[in-house]
């Protein structure tokens, strides 16, 4: 089987990878030529453990060849971005485009996949889409939805072995599309239509986010209430029907930070839960700002000179790469905005450089600062002692002090 992926990002080159290595011969396609040539040269352009060596493996092997055009295939992925508006309204333009560039070379039994997140309904639009190009292909091929649920820094695994969600057009896309997961996927593969297996995307990114915001609003009332939310949540936590998560300084990355407003923008009046959730989990990024610009200006009230503050994390989340939708960045950028003058350091392990933040080591700006922002629960920040001659702002519970 020939197999052409769209979009060579976080899910879509892993996915392509995976594939390659489980014999398929797999063409990922990129509109970034930088992607593209790093990738023939077998080397890879995102954070990911192990995934280098599998990399190199399937391009040796020539399994697997990027370029940056679609080529006739059997299968065809769209693992494209799909961001949103201003004004919170998903844009499908990658989607579409995607779809687009493809449609000249769609032929009689053909797979097209989605596997972006996508609202509601997008699957039936690009099926629209491709039927008014190609009206000939209506009814001879198969064009299914199905969505990832991966964890960097655990893709490898979890691509292989997490139950997907398959939802076609019809029952024999559906299988169609089933049996090209089959492939690769050891996880159960769990029939639907489209329309439900887009929406499970939302609703499980959703959920996480509504459960995120309840941790981060205790942490809002126990900061006023002088209680330590760390230990609260553990004692909480005992409970055998009760499992708080861990509250954080917002949420980001490009799922549970927006598939909730793909539901939200849809469905306005029935989604009062999410909707607040979402306002809960943007909110707790601006109190941490808040919190620490006033503790900088203590500081210097209190000693007569300007502080220097360290930024300790710039991705979404931990042990990663990616500053997609990130709070700790947003959170860096406001206090850089407002920080009269101060010196601030600002942290990030997993890159290099950055073209806005200027990078210190972060046991170089760990002993430099007077105020210590943790923002990210990196593992190298773990190994750092606790120091009382520091201001910690601890906001991902490094400490839990």
């Amino acid at each position: 089987m020939n197999a052409c992926f769209i979009g060579l990002g976080y899910i879509g080159l892993p996915t392509a990878i995976i594939a390659a290595r489980h014999g398929i011969q797999v063409t990922g396609v990129d509109i970034n030529p930088e992607i593209v040539e790093k990738t023939n040269k077998g080397e890879l352009h995102i954070i990911e453990p192990g995934l280098g060596e599998l990399l190199k493996a399937v391009v040796g092997e020539k399994k697997l060849v990027a370029s940056t055009t679609p080529v006739e295939s059997d299968a065809y992925l769209i693992v494209v971005p799909t961001p949103f508006k201003n004004n919170h309204e998903p844009d499908i333009s990658y989607v579409e485009a995607a779809t687009r560039s493809v449609v000249p070379l769609l032929k009689e039994n053909d797979l097209f996949i989605i596997e972006s997140t996508s609202p509601v309904g997008t699957t039936d639009k690009m099926k629209d889409l491709v039927f008014s190009e190609r009206p000939e292909l209506k009814g001879k091929i198969h064009i299914a939805y199905c969505p990832e649920r991966v964890l960097p820094g655990n893709v490898i695994h979890e691509l292989v072995h997490n139950d997907r969600v398959i939802g076609g057009i019809n029952e024999e896309s559906t299988r169609e599309a089933a049996r090209f997961y089959s492939h690769f996927v050891k996880g159960q593969l769990h029939p639907t239509d489209c329309k439900t297996a887009e929406m499970c995307k939302l609703t499980e990114n959703s959920s996480r986010d509504v459960q995120i915001a309840f941790a981060n609003e205790l942490s809002l009332i126990c900061d006023k209430a002088g209680i330590n939310v760390w230990e609260l949540i553990s004692l909480a936590n005992k409970h055998p029907r009760v499992n708080i998560l861990q509250p954080g300084c917002g949420v980001g990355g490009h799922c549970i930070a927006v598939d909730p407003y793909f539901i939200t923008s849809e469905f306005p009046l029935e989604s009062k839960l999410i909707a607040s959730a979402r306002e809960i989990n943007n909110y707790k990024s601006f109190w941490c700002a808040e919190k620490i610009q006033n503790t900088m200006l203590r500081f210097e009230l209190e000693n007569h000179r300007k502080p220097c503050v360290a930024m300790m994390g710039l991705a979404f989340k931990p042990n990663i790469d990616d500053l997609r939708e990130s709070p700790a960045k947003y959170i860096a950028t406001k206090v850089m905005q407002h920080g009269n003058n101060a010196r601030i350091l600002f942290v990030e392990p997993n890159i290099e450089s950055h073209h806005v933040f200027k990078l210190t080591p972060y046991q170089e700006a760990y002993e430099q600062a007077d105020i210590v922002a943790m923002l990210v629960a990196h593992d190298p920040f773990k190994a750092l002692p606790y120091r009382e001659d520091k201001i910690i702002l601890d906001f991902c519970g490094i400490y839990k002090k």
